[in-house]
C-alpha cells in the first residue's frame, strides 16, 4: 500500500514537530519514556513522509492553552483537533484540569484510560481512518480489539508491562460498547459467555492489547525474548504466554528506542560548558566543578564520579545492589577520590541519605530530586553512569551516557544488553561495564573494571571516549528507529489480518 495512513494514540507526549499545526508547541504531557519515544517517533515518521496522525488526551491545564486566547481559526478548530488535522484531541472535562498525566489514584487513572479509548474508538478513528493504529501500554489496551473488528490492523507496543483490570460493565459505563468485540479481550479466566463475563470476569487491558493486536512490539529484542523465556518472576505468565504465542505465529518484534536529540553535549544549555568529541577534556572538566557545587561534592578535579540518574525503584532499578556496597566502595578508593551522586527520586532515597548520615560521607556522596537541568549536568560531569536494572525493556539513560562521554556500568539484561557492550580498550571494542548476575558482588566487579579504565594513561582513555561518543551519536538516532517502524508497517500491510466475527 503506497504510502499508508498511521495513526499513533498515545497517552503521552513530550512535544510535536511544528509542521503539524500551529499549536502543536504547546503539546507538552509526559510521566515517563513514552512520552519521549512518542514524540521522537511522530517527527521522525513526519520528516520521512508518512501519513502521521496522533490521538491524545486534551490535557488543557498541561497543554497551557487558554481557548479565550486563541485566534478565530484557531478556535474553530481547537476542540477537535488542531489546525493540520493531523493531531486529535480526545475530548472530557476528565483530561482538562489535571495537572499530571497519572494520578496518584488508580481508579482516576482507570476512568482516564477510558475515557480517552472511548473518544479514540467512537470519534477518532472513524474521522481518520487509518490504515494501521499503533497502540501504546495498557492506556489503550481496548483499542486492538476494536480495530481487529473493524478490520484494520494495529500495532500494540510495550514500553512496560504495568496492568489493570476493569469490568465490561464499567467500560460500557464510560460509553464504549463492548458487544461488538468482547471475544477479541483477554480476561481474568476463560469467558464462558457475554452476560456471564459482564459483571464478573475483569479485562487484563495489557494482556488485551497484546491478545488483539495485529503486532507486538517491545522496545528492545533481548526484552522480548527474555519475557518469552520467562526470565522475570515479576511478569505475570499470562503476559508472558500472549506475548511468546504472538512470537512463535512471526507477529512480534522488538525495535530499540533512542534517545531525543535534544541530548547532546555540543548545544545543551543544561551545560555548564558545550563539548564535543573532541574537546570533551575540558568541557567535562568545566561541568564537574558545576556539578559538583550543585551537588555539594567536594571539589576536586581528579575525583571519578559515578553518576545515577535512574528512579531509585528496588523493584526494577536495583539501588540496593549498590547501597549495600556503597561505604565499601568509598572506603576502598577513598585515595582516589571517589564521588557517588545522585539526581533521582524513588523510595530507595531516604535509605541513601541514611548511610551518608551513618556513615559521614557528606562531600563524598550525594542525592538530590530528578531535575532535568541538574541530570542533563550530570551526564556531562560524570565518568560513568550507574543502571544496574533487574530488567530494562529497553532504557535510554545508557544511551544519553554515551553521548556525554560518561561509560554506563550496567547489568546484563533487556536493553542495556542490546546497547551496551564491556570495554575491550585492546583492540578498542565496548562502551562501557557490563555485570551478569544480578547481585552487589558482581555490580562491585564491574565498578572495579570502571575504575582501572580510569587510571589508565590519558591517551587510552581519550582515544577510548572518543571513539565511543562519536559511535553513540551514529548508532542510536530516532531516523534509525523510525525506520525499523516503517518497516514493520509495510510488513504488517503485507499480512492478512483474522477478524474473527464474534459468534
Amino acid at each position: 500500500m503506497a504510502d499508508p495512513r498511521i495513526l499513533i494514540v498515545t497517552p503521552e507526549i513530550s512535544y510535536l514537530p511544528g509542521e503539524l499545526g500551529n499549536l502543536a508547541d504547546h503539546m507538552h504531557a509526559k510521566a515517563g519514556g513514552l512520552a519521549d519515544v512518542s514524540s521522537s517517533l511522530v517527527k521522525s515518521l513526519y520528516e520521512a513522509g508518512a501519513d502521521i496522525h496522533v490521538a491524545l488526551p486534551n490535557y488543557r491545564r498541561l497543554f497551557d492553552i487558554d481557548p479565550c486566547q486563541l485566534q478565530d481559526t484557531e478556535l474553530r478548530h481547537y476542540h477537535s483537533k488542531l489546525p493540520s488535522d493531523r493531531v486529535h484531541l480526545a475530548e472530557d472535562r476528565v483530561f482538562y484540569f489535571r495537572d499530571h498525566v497519572y494520578s496518584a489514584y488508580s481508579d482516576d487513572n482507570v476512568r482516564c484510560s477510558l475515557v480517552f479509548q472511548r473518544e479514540v474508538i467512537n470519534n477518532i478513528i472513524p474521522h481518520v481512518r487509518p490504515d494501521i493504529v499503533h497502540c501504546n501500554d495498557w492506556m489503550t489496551g481496548l483499542i486492538p480489539a476494536v480495530t481487529r473488528r473493524m478490520g484494520i490492523p494495529s500495532l500494540f507496543t510495550l514500553h512496560n508491562i504495568h496492568s489493570v483490570k476493569v469490568l465490561l460493565e464499567q467500560i460500557e459505563n464510560t460509553g464504549i460498547d463492548t458487544s461488538e468485540f468482547w471475544q477479541h479481550l483477554y480476561y481474568q479466566s476463560p469467558p464462558a459467555s457475554y452476560e456471564q463475563t459482564r459483571s464478573s470476569n475483569p479485562v487484563d487491558m495489557l494482556t488485551s492489547g497484546i491478545f488483539a493486536s495485529h503486532w507486538v512490539n517491545t522496545v528492545s529484542p533481548s526484552f522480548l525474548e527474555e519475557i518469552t523465556q520467562r526470565q522475570h518472576a515479576t511478569i505475570p505468565n499470562h503476559v508472558c504466554d500472549e506475548l511468546f504465542n504472538k512470537q512463535a505465529a512471526g507477529f512480534a518484534s522488538g525495535i530499540t528506542n533512542a534517545p531525543d536529540p535534544s541530548y547532546t553535549p555540543s548545544t545543551d544549555d543544561a551545560l555548564t560548558c558545550h563539548f564535543t568529541a573532541d574537546s570533551y577534556v575540558e568541557g567535562k572538566l568545566e561541568n564537574r566543578r558545576s556539578f559538583q557545587k550543585h551537588m555539594g561534592l567536594d571539589p576536586d578535579d581528579n575525583a571519578p564520579i559515578l553518576f545515577w540518574p535512574s528512579r531509585l525503584d528496588p523493584v526494577q532499578k536495583g539501588p540496593e545492589l549498590l547501597t549495600n556496597i556503597l561505604a565499601k566502595l568509598v572506603a576502598k578508593h577513598r585515595d582516589l577520590g571517589i564521588q557517588f551522586a545522585f539526581v533521582a527520586d524513588g523510595s530507595h532515597g531516604p535509605h541513601i541519605k541514611q548511610i551518608i548520615a551513618m556513615e559521614n560521607l557528606g562531600g563524598i556522596v550525594s542525592i538530590k530530586p530528578f531535575c532535568e537541568n541538574l541530570s542533563r549536568l550530570g551526564y556531562a560531569a560524570s565518568d560513568f553512569m550507574l543502571m544496574p536494572s533487574k530488567f530494562e525493556p529497553c532504557g535510554l539513560t545508557q544511551m544519553i551516557a554515551l553521548k556525554y562521554g560518561s561509560l554506563p556500568i550496567v547489568h546484563r539484561t533487556g536493553g542495556l544488553k542490546d546497547t551496551i557492550t564491556h570495554l575491550n580498550t585492546v583492540n578498542s571494542e565496548g562502551n562501557g561495564f557490563v555485570f551478569n548476575d544480578y547481585v552487589s558482588d558482581a555490580l562491585e566487579w564491574a565498578i572495579q573494571c570502571a575504575i582501572d579504565f580510569y587510571q589508565l594513561p590519558p591517551a587510552i582513555k581519550q582515544r577510548e571516549i572518543q571513539r565511543i561518543m562519536r559511535e553513540a551519536n551514529t548508532q542510536f538516532t530516532h531516523q534509525k528507529t523510525a525506520l525499523h517502524y516503517i518497516n514493520l508497517y509495510e510488513e504488517m500491510l503485507g499480512k492478512p489480518l483474522h477478524t474473527d466475527e464474534p459468534t
